[in-house]
């Protein structure tokens, strides 16, 4: 059995080949714009993001691009087989954008996940043909069993969701917002036992995610690359900026999703 070391030798290594969570276009986030009354992101600065949308073109929930083929999203999100995704979009009003639509092959499901306590919240999508990467559309980078990433760090969420949780229409154009994560502990003080090991926080700083986020990347820089930390997963019903968002904890579930594209 190859030792601990080892393996993260081999996927910082896998990150640099793979030439993931490092954007062609630079991302520029000021201190703490709010996806609630956001900041708009430099288009195409996060090139990971992708629009889950169903057969009408309805935007529902976003999700990441962790290589050609496989997106990772939410499980509460739902996805099935007759919704499609979209990739390099910026804004979701224009027709110029050169996006691919693509089909969804086969979606995977924690096994763990539960709904009533929304533990375990990822789903993988194989994508039925593969994403061209370029420019606007590359890869983020996973985080590793066992990286700690709750000590107050800014990371970054983005997204279409709601600006303002009774607003009537998702914004056009990807939203972005700086948010400290939160050790569980801290979180607890606000959602108490409903924090489970397979989460992490991040928040309550004046900014947050909202509906329409989820499935969406929370994102910290590490060794100089953009590093899938959270999926936006659940918080306030009123997108308060008071409370922390939840985000499944990619560390937890990160041998999980090695497991599944290993075998498919």
């Amino acid at each position: 059995m190859r030792s601990l070391a080892g393996s993260d030798q081999k996927r910082q290594a896998d990150n640099r080949a793979h030439g993931c969570g490092v954007p062609a276009i630079n991302p520029v986030v000021s201190g703490y714009a709010r996806i609630v009354n956001g900041e708009e992101a430099v288009s195409g600065s996060w090139p990971w993001q992708v629009s889950l949308q169903d057969r009408t073109g309805w935007h529902f929930c976003g999700g990441s691009l962790l290589n050609s083929d496989w997106v990772v999203t939410a499980a509460h999100c739902g996805v099935i087989s007759t919704d499609r995704i979209v990739v390099g979009e910026h804004d979701r009003s224009s027709s110029a954008e050169a996006i691919q639509t693509l089909a969804v092959g086969k979606v995977f499901t924690h096994p763990n996940w539960n709904s009533n306590t929304i533990s375990n919240d990822i789903s993988l999508i194989k994508l039925a043909s593969s994403a061209v990467l370029g420019s606007r559309v590359s890869p983020v980078c996973l985080a590793n069993p066992g990286e700690v990433y709750d000590d107050g760090r800014l990371c970054v969420t983005s997204g279409w969701g709601l600006t303002r949780w009774n607003a009537l229409n998702t914004p056009s154009k990807l939203q972005q917002t700086s948010l400290p994560v939160l050790s569980n502990e801290q979180c607890k003080v606000h959602w108490g036992s409903n924090i489970l090991d397979s989460m992490i926080c991040a928040g309550a700083a004046g900014a947050s995610s909202c509906m329409g986020d989820s499935g969406g990347p929370l994102v910290c820089q590490r060794d100089g690359a953009w590093t899938l930390v959270g999926i936006v997963s659940w918080g306030s019903s009123t997108c308060s900026t008071s409370y922390p968002g939840v985000y499944a904890r990619v560390t937890v579930l990160r041998d999980w999703v090695d497991q599944i594209l290993a075998a498919n």
